[in-house]
């Protein structure tokens, strides 16, 4: 009896050293999974959507090699009534105004600062459509008709088969893909898990196989669609999404500060989000944009595919606004009005007449709102009709 005692003693033993060397092991992955987890809790989002790189995998595009842009100041700008209520009411974390080129306001709220690099979020895919504009003029990419399937061969078979590149830009694959936040099981949120515990975003866009429509029918907002964009990109030209965004977009931009992309383990740039930015990189960005694609007189985009692209091209969408090239126009736009979007609030406004950007960031919980959508825009508008 005291022998089996030994026994099973050194057997449990052995379990509790197994349990704790795994628990080693995969410790990267756990703290990443609770990361998730928490990634939006009020007391925590502040401080995690400017610090993502501490639990998310992640590459930084260098940028040593280029001086710092210059961002003239002009003269400063009042904001309109309202302006402060409305950025306590949206938990606003900052706020950059540029007008004819200039900075003329720029404010910092509960805690952030101005060299923080702040998560994107879907204003990512709005860089995702830049970078595809500069790769279809370099010859890369034959057609916006071409298949996916020529450029991302493991997605034959599945979801992705009849879609073409302009079908993932559009939003219009037809692909169904569940994209409610609020929803643990939804494949956005199964998505995020594969992200922290290191697995492969190329493995699982080929893993979707429902459709809802055929591709080009109707718009449906699907985040995937911009990996496979981005699997395009890297098929087309043999080189990483971090590398391509690096030379064609960042470095010509002279950012402030280096930004940096969460990756999957397999080191893949998660495309449809992960990019993060100072506040007044987004605005050089916008600034780019709304000058037609030139920065600091070099036409860092075609200036044909910074028009194209922000212009309303999608299938007829089921709400207040139109979809481009992974631009948003509101419904009602004004002429050469267009915004990136992305989750919590993350804004980069363009009304190119006015000659005004906002690049705006947020931890607002009520994002999603069409009342605060619109709220938001009116206010972009009520800023830009100041000047």
């Amino acid at each position: 009896m005291r022998r089996a005692g030994k026994w099973l003693g050194r057997v449990l033993l052995m379990l509790i050293c197994a349990l704790v060397a795994a628990g080693v092991w995969k410790r990267d992955e756990i703290n990443r999974l609770m990361a998730v987890n928490s990634l939006f809790d009020p007391d925590r989002i502040v401080a995690n959507f400017s610090n993502m790189d501490a639990a998310f995998l992640h590459t930084r595009l260098e940028t040593k090699t280029v001086p710092v842009s210059p961002l003239p100041t002009g003269a400063a700008a009042t904001m309109p009534d309202g302006f402060d209520a409305f950025v306590e009411a949206r938990r606003v974390t900052s706020v950059v105004v540029l007008h004819d080129g200039r900075l003329v306001y720029e404010s910092y709220h509960l805690g952030t600062g101005r060299d923080d690099l702040r998560i994107s979020w879907s204003v990512a895919k709005s860089f995702m459509s830049a970078l595809t504009g500069v790769i279809l003029a370099e010859g890369a990419i034959r057609s916006l008709d071409d298949p996916v399937v020529q450029y991302a061969p493991s997605l034959a078979g599945g979801a992705y088969d009849k879609a073409t590149v302009r079908h993932v830009l559009n939003m219009a694959t037809g692909v169904t893909f569940d994209e409610d936040y609020l929803d643990k099981s939804s494949d956005i949120n199964r998505m995020g898990r594969i992200l922290a515990l290191g697995g492969r975003m190329d493995d699982f866009a080929a893993g979707l196989t429902e459709t809802f429509a055929e591709p080009g029918i109707d718009w449906q907002y699907v985040s995937i669609d911009t990996h496979v964009l981005g699997m395009v990109l890297r098929g087309a030209t043999g080189r990483s999404l971090s590398d391509l965004m690096q030379e064609k977009i960042i470095m010509p931009l002279g950012p402030e500060r280096a930004p940096y992309y969460l990756t999957d383990g397999a080191g893949v740039a998660f495309a449809l989000g992960g990019l993060n930015l100072t506040t007044r990189d987004y605005a050089r960005f916008g600034l780019m944009f709304a000058q037609g694609g030139l920065w600091q007189g070099k036409q860092v985009v075609p200036a044909a595919w910074a028009e194209v692209s922000t212009t309303p091209s999608a299938p007829t969408q089921p709400d207040e606004m139109g979809y481009g090239y992974q631009w948003w126009m509101p419904r009602d736009a004004r002429p050469r009005e267009y915004m990136g979007r992305g989750i919590y609030g993350q804004y980069l406004y363009i009304s190119e007449p006015e000659g005004v950007v906002i690049a705006l960031t947020a931890v607002d919980p009520a994002f999603r709102r069409r009342d605060i959508v619109r709220e938001n825009i009116a206010m972009f508008r009520r800023i830009a009709d100041s000047f």
